[in-house]
């Protein structure tokens, strides 16, 4: 039976489970909560499910953020035009955040969500978590060289977690160093490769959880929030989805036509990747896919893409740091009565260029929001109006991230002439990836052509 399973395309895998998840959604909708109001066993079991798959995804991403990132930098010392690609690939992440978030408020202009709307405003609540340009900036400075923080519960106990942002900044420094020391640095470089290598194989074994994660996190959706929330909400989430549709199946189009690639051919070698980025909901976490489809199916240099991929996987978020945040501002003051000068929508267009660190790869997109809301000074308490559909929001959402993430490479190769044209026409390794009996479901599966 297991052989079999293995046998079935891992993209047929995830989209057989997103039916079944919809499936048991609506029959835990149907049975209804308990006698008090706790949600019923399907819709327990369903959420269960969904958060393991996903905490399992977060308890990888310290170690993936650090060997990543270090190995990444590294890497550099491979390419020759080290500093061209770096200022390349970066210019490519400003000028396609700048294209999502003019269409962002585009759209946010022509459906005016926040009028339109029939969102309770006693829904109003302090979002969960809070992001500003001070809080950013002193957010860039570890406290302790594993960017770990504190915080307290409710009940007065301590939990720990990780800064990702820090992370990122210990690791940057720490592969600057690497290239700094040289050759005294290969054993250290040599334990972190291997340590990438390893964490890379569990995560893989995660990933192939993803059909069983799929069922749980779709299912839990479907059953918590119905149509009753996207109800009120109809017109700011289908504003969202459209602008993500635009930039997914319209812009990224036009600028790998413009490059004379051919758009059908990158979205069949994408796509692994930008599917399980819409069921994880992390871009961190689909790293290792994203990676492989860039390399494998794209035919970008693994020398650049073990740099671009990793950086565009902690910055590049046209989904989450662009369009999301321009549409939700514009609902916040459209519902709240506050008019936005030009400045103000100038002021969105820039915080969505530079500040899409801090959402750092993880899963949401609650602290660019804020970062956004308090630049303008508008009340934060709106976001708990839209925190109900946020994780419907985030599936989309993500999926252009990762998408973005493995579109700047492929363009900045090309651009550069270092894109290996016959790879990204067949999806065709030029060598064997691993050998005979190294291979496991997600791997064939990736390394099959797929052909558009």
């Amino acid at each position: 039976m297991l052989a079999r399973l293995r046998r079935v395309p891992f993209a047929a895998q995830v989209l057989l489970a997103l039916v079944v998840g919809v499936a048991l959604g609506l029959v835990a909708r149907e049975i209804g909560p308990v006698a008090d109001g706790s949600p019923n066993w399907l819709t327990s079991t369903l959420q269960t499910i969904g958060s393991s798959f996903v905490a399992l995804l977060k308890t990888l991403v310290p170690p993936l953020i650090v060997t990543a990132v270090i190995v990444s930098i590294a890497n550099l010392k491979q390419v020759s035009n080290a500093a061209r690609l770096a200022g390349q690939t970066l210019l490519w992440f400003a000028i396609t955040a700048l294209i999502a978030v003019s269409i962002g408020i585009g759209l946010g202009l022509l459906t005016e969500p926040g009028r339109n709307s029939s969102v309770d405003a006693a829904l109003q609540a302090p979002p969960p978590a809070t992001g500003g340009w001070w809080d950013f900036l002193k957010g860039l400075v570890p406290g302790n060289i594993l960017g770990l923080q504190a915080s307290a519960g409710p009940d007065g106990s301590v939990g720990l977690s990780f800064n990702v942002l820090q992370l990122i900044v210990l690791s940057i420094a720490i592969g600057v160093a690497v290239l700094k020391v040289g050759q005294a640095a290969e054993p250290f470089l040599g334990f972190v490769r291997a340590a990438l290598a390893v964490v890379q194989k569990v995560l893989w074994w995660v990933i192939l959880l993803a059909p069983l994660g799929t069922v749980g996190l779709i299912g839990n959706a479907v059953a918590s929030y119905g149509w009753d929330s996207l109800g009120s909400l109809g017109v700011f989430a289908g504003a969202v989805y459209a602008g993500l549709a635009l930039v997914l199946f319209v812009v990224y189009p036009v600028l790998l036509k413009a490059h004379g690639l051919s758009p059908l051919r990158w979205f069949a070698g994408a796509w692994p990747a930008i599917q399980l980025a819409f069921v994880s909901r992390s871009s961190i976490g689909t790293l290792p896919v994203t990676e492989r489809v860039t390399e494998q199916n794209l035919g970008v240099p693994r020398s650049y893409a073990s740099f671009a991929v990793p950086l565009g996987a902690t910055t590049k978020m046209d989904g989450c740091a662009a369009i999301y945040p321009a549409l939700a501002a514009i609902f916040v003051a459209q519902f709240f009565g506050v008019d936005l000068s030009i400045t103000d929508y100038l002021l969105i267009a820039l915080v969505s260029v530079i500040g899409s660190a801090a959402t750092a790869g993880v899963t949401g997109a609650v602290v660019m929001l804020t970062l956004t809301l308090s630049t303008l000074g508008l009340p934060l308490a709106g976001v708990g109006l839209l925190l109900a559909i946020d994780p419907i929001l985030d599936m989309g959402r993500t999926a252009v991230n990762v998408a973005g993430q493995a579109l700047v490479p492929t363009i900045v190769a090309k651009r550069e002439g270092i894109l290996d044209l016959e790879r990204f026409r067949t999806g065709r390794p030029a060598e064997p990836l691993a050998t005979a009996g190294e291979t496991d479901g997600v791997d064939a599966d990736l390394r099959q052509p797929v052909t558009a």
